[in-house]
């Protein structure tokens, strides 16, 4: 009994020290249960891909191919380490043959598409913009009718995953998307996707999944990152400040408008009255050259110009998770 009073008024007389070793083991503790259910994952995960590799098959079968574009820059330099913890081991249990092509700088994407041969799956490995360099690759081949036929998966290793919501069920846990999105791809169920063709008359067309964004609000997403020093009030000081230097917006009359409006050449329309968007197939952009303003196209900036957007519908097929696309359907009901 004595010891424990003794140890109890160590503890008191020495409370600043006993406050921050209590901080530490309480944040050690978190880490490691944190690993922990990681690890958990890892292992079911590991689990259902062993049962796909234990499929029987015919001996004229031969094992499914899946070429993976790897960013090993993307999420700060550690999405490599994350593929091969938590993507590569169900690979290749599942008996996939798997053959990993690693980006070393930004564009090459796009190249190595042009050298690509016919593969049974491709697989993006990073964020928004490894996915879109591939699709851009992809869609400028001479022979993109038959290469869009190939299923695509996407594995969201990057800051910047906007695609991601779209095929699988998010959670705040990094490992559980990457190992779910890895088991949509052996679960082969798949769903088609608009793409939008973004060409301007001096470059060659860019291929975009999720859309352009110009104007205020993307001006200000891009510099959020910069105010990381404010932790949650980011976001409210970047709109504060951008307040205090705000720039006039506006587009030009474009070749291709809703009938719900009318537009007069050399007008300017800020509103659509009786609408909040307008359907077409096609439009043109007249966006200023050297004003010094940018557009987003997948969350990849780029200097404005005048560019013409046309949809291609249902132009490339994704792998999607099963509940995903349960989910998706009961919304369509």
């Amino acid at each position: 009994m004595a010891r424990v009073v003794k140890v109890f008024r160590t503890l008191r007389n020495h409370w600043k020290k006993s406050t921050f070793a209590v901080c530490v083991l309480s944040y050690g503790g978190y880490w490691l249960y944190g690993k922990h259910c990681d690890n958990v994952l890892r292992r079911e995960a590991c689990l259902v891909a062993r049962e796909f590799g234990r499929q029987q098959i015919a001996p004229q079968e031969r094992l499914r191919k899946a070429t993976v574009i790897l960013n090993p820059a993307a999420c700060s330099g550690k999405a490599n380490n994350l593929f091969e913890k938590n993507a590569a081991p169900i690979l290749h249990l599942a008996g996939v043959e798997v053959t990993v092509v690693k980006t070393d700088y930004e564009g090459q994407a796009k190249k190595l598409m042009e050298l690509m041969e016919q593969t049974d799956m491709l697989i993006v490995a990073g964020g928004d913009g490894t996915l879109q360099e591939v699709i851009t690759g992809l869609l400028r081949r001479p022979d993109h009718d038959k290469f869009s036929n190939t299923p695509i998966g996407f594995i969201p290793l990057g800051s910047h995953n906007s695609l991601s919501p779209s095929l699988h069920l998010l959670s705040d846990n990094k490992v559980k998307d990457i190992t779910s999105a890895t088991l949509s791809i052996l679960k082969g169920e798949t769903v088609p996707l608009d793409v939008l063709q973004i060409k301007s008359e001096k470059e060659q067309p860019v291929f975009a999944l999720m859309g352009l964004r110009w104007g205020a609000f993307r001006d200000v997403s891009s510099t959020i990152s910069k105010y990381w020093y404010l932790g949650p009030l980011k976001t409210n000081a970047a709109h504060w400040f951008r307040t205090l230097r705000v720039r006039l917006y506006f587009l030009r009359h474009c070749r291709v408008c809703s009938t719900n409006t009318e537009c007069t050449r050399g007008n300017t329309h800020n509103s659509c009255l009786y609408s909040t968007t307008l359907e077409a197939s096609a439009c043109q952009l007249e966006l200023p050259e050297a004003s010094g303003t940018f557009y987003n196209i997948d969350n990849e900036e780029y200097e404005a110009m005048p560019v013409e957007v046309r949809l291609l519908p249902r132009k490339l097929r994704f792998f999607i998770s099963a509940e995903r696309r349960e989910q998706l359907l009961s919304q369509t009901q």
